[in-house]
């Protein structure tokens, strides 16, 4: 799905579940269970990127200094 196709389908459900609830609260409500999901969502995402970085970094780390304490073949 490219992006216009994907922002046009986030609209249509936002107005389709819109138009089911009752009162601008309902609205509201769903609204800020949403942005929470979305926010819980980029934490979470952030947090596996942050390891997945530093546990590359640790291996790079020490491949350099397996490298460091080799002793050259003469």
């Amino acid at each position: 799905m490219n992006p216009c196709e994907l922002s046009m389908s986030v609209a249509a459900l936002a107005n389709a579940i819109a138009c089911k609830l009752e009162s601008t609260e309902e609205i509201s409500a769903l609204a800020a269970v949403f942005i929470q999901l979305g926010y819980t969502l980029e934490t979470i995402s952030t947090q596996k990127e942050l390891k997945e970085k530093t546990a590359m970094l640790s291996r790079c780390c020490n491949d350099a200094k397996e490298d460091k304490n080799k002793v050259p073949f003469i």
